[in-house]
């Protein structure tokens, strides 16, 4: 790399979904730290002023916009690429989650789901991918989860969501490497990360003999190793190493360990562990 990993970021032009809280704000914070200008995206207002705020005088710009709102989604991509001149890279990063087991989850709740999590994604890929077809080098960054990787109960939504994330990915990556070899496709697989996707996840019920969904997020919240820093310094590092896929924390690298040597029966172990007896 030509101008070295210390140089990599300075002067990109980086855009980021859900920038308002967690990973988002973490990457923004990174990044701005490394000599990016960058477009900042949240549903969250408030949030989103927070870490605009917390980036003192350092280039960028704040939207406040619902990734599901496909017109404005795109009318923030181009005009981040007219504000700045150019766009070097989005980082797909907006997601919510609901827990209810798919028989209990509402229609609107599932669908809400995966229209952040994937519609979200593939708009956002497809809005930026003719600015970053511009750059002489480029990052198309989607965030997917450990839930792209194994089944769980109670997450279908979510596991559908992530998984669709993950194969979109892994398509963009080969299509992409052909066409356009100057942008960077990455997955990214976070494990537990100290987020508010648990803590704000919509509670719908639990599976027979489970603590209460609230009890759960609970749960997570102490079991979580990884800080948001440390996830968009892990991410960053990709980024700059220029990493098809990404996975953050020890709890993603032992289930990808785990997924890969136990690929049929990885579920049984999980549904055996959780109580299950279903063959």
């Amino acid at each position: 790399m030509a101008e070295g990993f210390a140089n990599a970021m300075e002067g990109r032009v980086i855009a980021i979904t859900g920038a308002g809280s967690g990973i988002g704000r973490a990457l923004a914070l990174n990044l701005a730290g490394k000599g990016a200008l960058l477009a900042l995206a949240d549903k969250d207002g408030e949030g989103l002023a927070e870490t605009r705020r917390l980036l003192g005088n350092r280039p960028a710009s704040i939207t406040t916009l619902d990734v599901t709102d496909t017109p404005a989604l795109a009318a923030w991509v181009d005009g981040a690429a007219a504000e700045f001149g150019k766009l070097d890279g989005i980082i797909n990063n907006a997601g919510l989650s609901v827990v209810a087991p798919f028989a209990d989850c509402p229609r609107a709740d599932f669908d809400r789901v995966m229209a952040v999590n994937f519609n979200g994604v593939v708009e956002g890929c497809r809005a930026a991918i003719p600015h970053l077809r511009k750059s002489d080098r480029a990052w198309l960054v989607n965030i997917s989860s450990v839930f792209g990787m194994m089944g769980y109960p109670t997450q279908s939504a979510y596991n559908a969501s992530k998984y669709a994330v993950r194969g979109l990915t892994e398509a963009l990556y080969l299509e992409l490497g052909q066409t356009d070899p100057n942008i960077c496709v990455i997955r990214v697989h976070p494990g537990g990360v100290k987020t508010n996707v648990a803590r704000n996840a919509k509670q719908v019920a639990t599976m027979p003999g489970q603590v209460s969904a609230i009890d759960s997020a609970a749960e997570f919240e102490k079991a979580a190793r990884t800080t948001s820093d440390q996830a968009a310094a892990i991410i960053v590092d990709g980024m700059i190493k220029r990493r098809h896929r990404v996975l953050i924390g020890p709890d993603a690298k032992m289930i990808d360990i785990i997924t890969r040597l136990f690929p049929v029966s990885y579920y049984k172990r999980i549904g055996a562990f959780l109580g299950g007896n279903n063959r």
